[in-house]
């Protein structure tokens, strides 16, 4: 019987150009006939903005571009595809160990595991000699699509009880896994070709996770580990680890005593130290200043309030989770504050408002206590307790893009007297859950685009993400590791003065409802401290230091003028300290360098003779002798260059 010939299909590459395939044609094949490195480079292809794997077949005509490691999605299939084979290696060593789920995430992959007995260090390195075995042995991944009672079946009979409550909840009547040799796993794909691709990988470490992030699910332990295209790249990702890790917060935190979080006071609640609560100072009256520079006004509120008042916010509706129980007073119930937001509205209640008055601005370091799981609790960057540097903006509706604009504007400016230069800015659009009329929705997001357009700050949608509100702009700050955190919020609404029925008497004489600004350019006061240690580890600038300088006398005779220098430090403003106690100088210098002190002050019988000091810098080391006040002079400049005040 003659054999009917395959139909002719149209492939558009994306230099724009078109070939033409016989149908049932792979991207793997299409590789091949682009040339050799491409088909030895190429891991997965996207057909028609679809992810799939190099053997997917084509049958109509398509749009295909041949993904490789470079490409971000060539990276996460290859962090993808090294977790089912960690995966694999796993149910080897520990058949009994139960799969659960492996993504890939920013920087490498996780996979979680029902395994009480729990890994342990020397677990990671059999598993790591199991994966390579299984990496040489060059298996074929392999996609299935089975139907659901089929795919439940098996995995039933394999005992994996969280992949048939995963198929369970899938809607569709088939589902796809992945296999490699004997082993199989609930997957969408796409992966690598083989096993074989995998060239550079690591396990990193271990750690708890709860099943779905609930607290009254199981304990599951989690693996993460990382994968790259080379080994040159997982060895420079590896060493911005160890460097990560030398900048952590947490361990700095304790060697320069800035802060600590104590189980007798509770998880989640920070106590600052005496030289963190000094920096902490530092930055809340930079910003107050600013702030009062640009014609804002400060304000306070109470730390609970009626329980109703969240109710007519609308927190309680859509933050009940995030709040604390309620107490009760005099038959009464209150809640701690998770928001400083109704207050303000209160106090803009308190009498009629003009339109002569606007736009007003009103800012405040408020603290507030929001309910967070034990299990995501992380030193500064994560806590119960927090302090944000909020403010709300009441304006007519012609005002609204310039204060959006005047926000920007100064957002940039104190972020930039932090040292951050680099951003990455999102413009969140209205979620799934929301309130008030898409016309204003519309009304805000135009305007939050058109200020960011104008201001020419680059950004990307990010679709859904508002809050129920209204939409905001979301700004998130690169450290000196390149690591991105969420920073600034500028979010517009139009739902609270609504529900609050606030209004302004209008040039018409008519009552109108203004509109209102959130915004908090540093966050949690809390989280940024904690980035802002990260990003200096610990060697605060001069104007930031807690301790500007120490004076260090040479020997005990060379006290008394010791005390003296300190004394004119003390009064010409600058942050000094004195190590007065009976060490060598070395000691004392090694001291004052693991506290990160930017200058020390030597004084011997050399300079007690002339009248002058001998200063070491922590940037440049021991700088030539020079008079008390040339030195201060040059820590003044320094201070001012960066931005501080003396």
């Amino acid at each position: 019987m003659k054999q009917l010939a395959k139909k002719r299909i149209k492939v558009i590459l994306p230099d724009g150009s078109n070939r033409s395939f016989e149908s049932g044609i792979t991207p793997a094949e299409i590789a091949k006939e682009i040339g050799k490195n491409l088909a030895k480079a190429a891991v997965a292809a996207m057909v028609n903005e679809n992810l799939v794997d190099l053997s997917y077949s084509l049958e109509e005509d398509a749009e295909v571009n041949l993904i490789t490691p470079e490409m971000e999605e060539g990276l996460r299939i290859i962090r993808h595809s090294t977790s089912h084979v960690m995966a694999q290696a796993v149910k080897e060593l520990f058949p009994e160990a139960q799969l659960t789920i492996g993504p890939s995430i920013e920087d490498g992959f996780y996979y979680d595991f029902d395994y009480p007995p729990g890994f342990s260090p020397e677990d990671l390195e059999r598993i790591t000699l199991r994966m390579q075995e299984i990496i040489e042995k060059d298996l074929s991944f392999q996609r299935e699509v089975l139907p659901r009672k089929e795919a439940i079946k098996l995995f039933e009979e394999k005992g994996e009880k969280y992949k048939v409550e995963l198929i369970n909840e899938i809607p569709d009547k088939e589902v796809s896994l992945y296999r490699q040799g004997d082993f199989v796993d609930l997957c969408q794909g796409p992966h690598l070709p083989s096993t074989g691709r995998i060239s550079s990988f690591k396990l990193l470490s271990i750690a708890g996770a709860y099943w779905r992030g609930k607290e009254d699910n199981p304990m599951l332990q989690r693996i993460y580990g990382t994968a790259f295209p080379t080994r040159e790249r997982l060895e420079e990702h590896l060493n911005k680890l160890e460097e990560v890790k030398k900048r952590d917060h947490r361990r700095l935190g304790r060697e320069l005593d800035l802060y600590s979080i104590q189980e007798e006071a509770g998880p989640g609640l920070v106590l600052w130290h005496p030289k963190g609560a000094r920096i902490r100072t530092l930055i809340e009256q930079f910003w107050q200043e600013e702030h009062y520079r640009a014609d804002y006004e400060m304000v306070f509120s109470p730390h609970i309030a009626r329980l109703d008042l969240w109710n007519t916010s609308g927190h309680l509706d859509f933050y009940q989770d995030n709040m604390y129980s309620p107490m009760e007073i005099e038959k009464v119930k209150y809640e701690i504050k998770p928001m400083n937001c109704p207050f303000h509205i209160l106090i803009y209640k308190s009498r009629l408002r003009s339109y002569r008055e606007f736009p007003i601005r009103w800012a405040e370091m408020g603290t507030v206590y929001r309910y967070e799981r034990s299990g995501v609790l992380h030193g500064l960057m994560r806590v119960r307790g927090f302090t944000q540097d909020d403010a709300h903006i009441f304006c007519r509706p012609a005002q609204l893009k310039d204060e959006i604009l005047e926000v920007l504007k100064l957002t940039l400016f104190i972020l930039g007297s932090f040292g951050f230069k680099e951003y990455d800015v999102f413009l969140s659009t209205r979620p799934e859950k929301y309130v008030g009329s898409l016309d204003n929705w519309e009304t805000a997001t135009n305007a939050l685009k058109m200020a960011l357009e104008k201001r020419g700050i680059p950004f990307e949608i990010d679709p859904g993400e508002g809050v129920f509100y209204g939409p905001k702009i979301d700004l998130k700050i690169r450290d000196v590791l390149g690591r991105p955190w969420q920073c600034t919020t500028i979010q517009v609404d139009f739902n609270l003065p609504e529900r609050f029925g606030i209004t302004y008497r209008g040039e018409d004489g008519k009552e109108h409802q203004p509109i209102m600004i959130h915004r908090a350019l540093m966050g949690s006061l809390e989280r940024f401290f904690g980035v802002l240690v990260e990003h200096y580890a610990g060697a605060f600038p001069l104007w930031l230091a807690p301790v500007q300088t120490i004076v260090l006398p040479i020997t005990d005779r060379n006290i008394s003028y010791g005390a003296t220098v300190y004394q004119e430090l003390k009064e010409s403003g600058i942050r000094v300290e004195k190590d007065f106690r009976n060490q060598t100088l070395a000691a004392k210098i090694r001291e004052a360098e693991t506290q990160k002190i930017p200058y020390m002050v030597i004084v011997g019988d050399k300079e007690e003779k002339s009248g002058m000091v001998s200063p070491r810098s922590r940037k440049e080391g021991d700088l030539k002798e020079m008079k008390l006040e040339d030195l201060i002079s040059r820590m003044r400049r320094e201070i001012i260059q960066k931005g501080g005040k003396i």
